[in-house]
């Protein structure tokens, strides 16, 4: 099946695991026969979902001390969430984008290449995650979760370089802010089992975010901008949140990202 069909099923597969092997399997069809397929016309405006977990505002996520079980549980629960929405955002990505004008012809399956693997990767992240989960007592789905992630995605569905402005080079960056702090508790308090599994994440989301940086630096040129100046305009017109304070610079830099493409628009934190 061509691969822009398939990248439609996973964003119409509700069933978590079941979206997850949807990922897995687009990945595996398209190493193996390289169809692009036809440009598809209906994409859903919101990835299908499971009845679990409750989507409610930011603020109005729960937050647990990492001490108890059912505080580990919580902060694996909170980062599988992201990762379910990061399956639909790269699917979204190849469904949406793969045959946009922007693209040059012969530079559509590298595309293509470059963002099944991100989604695979995120798939393998999410099962990685649920099955923790399970060996907790717990499940994706128990905790009440945002629907932030999508939000912020939606603003772009019309506008290429701002889709890759805001999903790899601002929502996954900042999860290379965060996930060593996260880490560093996890082994605080003797989960290194959880801590392992936010080691793969954390060095596999660097590789992701370097696929966003390339493709955002393609773009530019395409269009004739300066990379960093350009990122500023997309980001201040279609990003509603902020681009938060302390960076992981180390990072990012081996992401692609310079100084120049956040400090200019951080907001610190406390």
């Amino acid at each position: 099946m061509p691969a822009l069909s398939l990248a439609r099923d996973i964003l119409l597969t509700a069933d978590p695991r079941e979206k997850a092997a949807a990922a897995r399997h687009m990945r595996a069809e398209w190493r193996a026969h390289v169809d692009i397929g036809a440009p598809i016309a209906d994409l859903p405006v919101q990835p299908a979902r499971p009845a679990k977990p409750e989507l409610v505002p930011p603020m109005q996520v729960p937050r647990r001390r990492l001490g108890s079980p059912e505080g580990r549980g919580a902060l694996l629960h909170a980062v599988a969430h992201i990762e379910l929405n990061a399956i639909d955002l790269a699917a979204d990505m190849i469904a949406r984008f793969a045959l946009h004008s922007d693209i040059a012809d012969e530079d559509r399956a590298s595309f293509i290449d470059d963002w099944s693997s991100v989604c695979d990767d995120e798939a393998r992240h999410f099962i990685m995650l649920a099955d923790r989960l399970d060996q907790l007592g717990l499940a994706y789905g128990d905790y009440p979760a945002h629907n932030g992630l999508w939000e912020a995605a939606q603003s772009t569905r019309d506008n290429f370089a701002a889709r890759v402005a805001i999903a790899p080079l601002v929502l996954e960056a900042r999860g290379l802010d965060v996930t060593p702090g996260m880490i560093k508790r996890l082994i605080s308090v003797g989960d290194t089992e959880s801590a392992r599994l936010l080691q793969i994440i954390y060095d596999e989301e660097i590789g992701h975010v370097a696929t966003g940086a390339r493709w955002f630096q393609y773009l530019a040129k395409t269009h004739a901008q300066h990379p960093e100046s350009w990122f500023h305009t997309l980001v201040r017109e279609h990003f509603r949140g902020q681009v938060k304070s302390p960076f992981n610079e180390k990072a990012r830099t081996l992401a692609g990202l310079s100084t120049a493409y956040y400090m200019p628009l951080a907001a610190k934190t406390l």
